[in-house]
Order: structure tokens, then sequence, then C-alpha cells
């Protein structure tokens, strides 16, 4: 595996940290996930729900494959052992506040003095500098709200709506990861670690960078139009006779309005001086797409996937979580990874969207259980099994 040999602490909570250590894990590193007492809070994801369910494949997806301890850094005995785990590690995750982390002496600069060579990974709402820097942040204030991504989605005129849980998260691991590696790089050259430092407001920003780049250089932005109001009437959505739902995106150039219209079954319409050029169509939206509207009104979702094939047009269905799942081009693009149950068999989950043909993972061991590791941590650390005892007893680990 990729990563064998490289050996993380997790000191974090929820989605974009634990989930940018758990690709690491994916590759081939050694995640160790450092929990206070009581655990990660997205243990407790599913905790209210009166539900027969079992099981929380939401925590299962950024932990799986890690090894996981419970020490209480409010102890001595417990910001030690945490301190030793760091001592010999290659990255340290955290997106623990940093005064918080300075109190507890789990700081870039105080595990550096033992580990010149730490890549030392801090995710933040806001980041490490400005007035707000302290401010704790989740995907849906740093990341949606905050970074505009919110205001840029919804239509105009529409009220904002939440996201679906870890979307800003899962982003801002990524970055984190990619952060986290090119240290890693550097340290190969150089011999040194670094700090790397990611955020959701600045992943945010970087999400919608292609719109926002527009506002930064003009000073303004369009706002995002309805679907029955497009800036170009066939880059939308459109429904089947049979209720179903597929976007179309058009190349440049007028030579896919003309297969549009053929695919449609209305093909006068491209010589329709009304809609015979780009600008037309533009100027005369409105009246466009509902004609558009009836045509494929129509047609079966089949008979236009069919026409759109054809054709070579760059189009998609709309799919349903459950039509995603049972997709075999998800499948077939590397977009799940089987992980164990526990009780013999495997269940799918995403998978990191990186591939590295000729070394994918095919199955990967299952999320932990609070504190399952943390005697045998300890005692890889040189702790013997008496000091281990004390710990317990005193509550500095579990």
């Amino acid at each position: 595996m990729l990563l064998r040999g490289v050996k993380v602490v997790e000191f974090a909570s929820y989605i974009a940290a634990p989930a940018a250590a758990c690709m690491l894990g994916d590759w081939g590193a050694d995640v160790i996930k450092v929990e206070r007492p009581g655990g990660d809070a997205m243990r407790h994801a599913f905790a209210d729900l009166k539900t027969e369910l079992k099981g929380n494949p939401t925590f299962d997806l950024d932990n799986r494959g890690k090894r996981a301890i419970v020490l209480d850094i409010g102890k001595p005995e417990g910001r030690e052992a945490l301190a030793r785990l760091a001592a010999d590690a290659d990255v340290f995750i955290t997106n623990v506040r940093p005064a918080a982390l300075r109190r507890a002496g789990l700081d870039e600069a105080s595990l550096r003095r033992t580990n010149p060579r730490l890549v030392y990974a801090i995710v933040t709402g806001y980041g490490l500098e400005g007035p707000e820097a302290h401010r704790p942040g989740f995907d849906v204030t740093a990341f949606w709200a905050r970074a505009g991504v919110a205001h840029m989605t919804a239509p105009k005129g529409a009220d904002p709506f939440m996201l679906r849980s870890g979307f800003g998260d899962h982003i801002t691991a990524l970055a984190t990861v990619s952060a986290i590696l090119a240290a890693l790089f550097e340290r190969e050259r150089t011999g040194h670690g670094r700090l790397v430092q990611t955020s959701l407001l600045a992943t945010g920003v970087y999400t919608v960078g292609s719109d926002l780049a527009v506002q930064l250089k003009f000073g303004r932005l369009a706002s995002n139009r309805p679907r029955s109001q497009p800036l170009n009437p066939i880059a939308t959505f459109f429904k089947s006779a049979d209720g179903r739902w597929f976007v179309h995106n058009p190349r440049r150039g007028d030579g896919d309005w003309i297969k549009f219209c053929e695919i449609a079954g209305r093909p006068e319409l491209a010589h329709d001086e009304r809609f015979a050029t780009g600008k037309a169509r533009r100027a005369n939206s409105l009246e466009l797409v509902p004609i558009l509207d009836a045509a494929f009104a129509e047609l079966a979702f089949d008979e236009i996937a069919q026409r759109m094939d054809a054709a070579d047009m760059v189009w998609a269905p709309v799919q349903s979580p459950a039509e995603v799942a049972a997709d075999p081009q998800v499948k077939a693009s590397g977009a799940l990874i089987e992980v164990e149950d526990g009780e013999g068999g495997t269940f799918p989950s995403p998978a990191a969207p990186m591939r590295f043909p000729g070394a994918d993972v095919a199955v990967r061991p299952p999320s932990p259980t609070l504190g399952e590791h943390t005697r045998q941590v300890l005692a890889e650390l040189g702790y013997a099994a008496d000091e281990i005892e004390a710990m317990y007893e005193a509550g500095a680990a579990a």
C-alpha cells in the first residue's frame, strides 16, 4: 500500500479532519484515532433516532480501518500519552481549537520540539489568523453560509436551504489530504516537517471559485437562475414522459443545438429565427423552454437516453441516492469500497475519489469501537502493564 509505514495520529472529531485521516488510512497509513472520554460526537449520530436500523454508516465512512484509543487530556497522564504518541508520528491531524491545544501543550510548536519531522495539520472553521479565527465553525456555517456557497447555489428569489451532511467537510478533507501529502514530499527533501492548515471558509471560497473570480475581477456576479429561466435554454433540466429528469450541458457553438432539436423531435426549431443563434436563444429563453418541455414530455426516458448517447451529447440522468447505489458505472468508477461489518461480511461505502490502478484496496477493516485499541497502543509506546492500569484507574485512559 502506498503509505505503508506512515503513522498518523488523529486528535479530532466530527467529519473534515477524521475524513482526511481516513483517506490516508485507506492508502496504507496506520491511523490512530485519539478520542476524549465519551468519544467523537459522530459516534452518536443516530443515537436519538427511533429506528430498528443498526449501525452508524456516517461514522463508519470516515473512520474505517483506524485504531481507536481514549485519552483524557484534562489529566496530566492523558496529555503526556498523547504527546508521546505524536513524538514518533509522521502526521498529527486535529480540528481542536488552537487555544485549547496550547493550554494542553499539544500545539505545533510544543510537539515539534520533540519531533521536528512532524507534519502538523490543523483544520479550522475560519483559519488561524484574523479577528474571527477563534470562532467555532461547521460546514453549514463557515463553508456553506459564510463562504457564499448557499447564496450562489439558490436561484434568485429563493430562500436559502440547508446542505447535505458533510458536504463541505468532505471537500475540506480532500484539501487537507493534499496539503499533508505536499508536506510529506517536502520532508523527504528537507528532513523537516511543517504546519499545514485548511479551513472550511477557504475551502468554500475555492469551491465556488469560478464564479467568485468574476465577482473579484468585475465587482458583480449574475445570480443563479431558476430552471425555467436559464441563460442558455438548452443548458437546463428537462422531464421525460415517464417523469424522469435529466440535464443537458451543451458544448460551445451551434452543433449541439441542431442535434438537440432532432433529439427532442422538433428539428424545425434549429432554423427558427427566434432560436437560430445563441444570442437569439438567450433573448427568447422564456419562450423556448416551454416548447422543449412539451417536446420531451412526449418522449420516454429510455428513448431520450438512446438518442442522447447516439448523438454523443453531454447529459446525465438526475438520480436518487437509491439509483446511485445501484448504478453499475458508479461501482466501475471506483466510487465505492467494501468495509468489513464485523460479522464475516462486508457492506459498501463511498470511497475516496482517487484511484491507483494496480494498488486499489478492495476491502477495508471496520471502524473501531470506542477505546478498542487503547491498551495495545499504550503498550507500543512503552507503557508497562501496571502503568496502563494506573491510567485507567485515574481516568486518564479508557
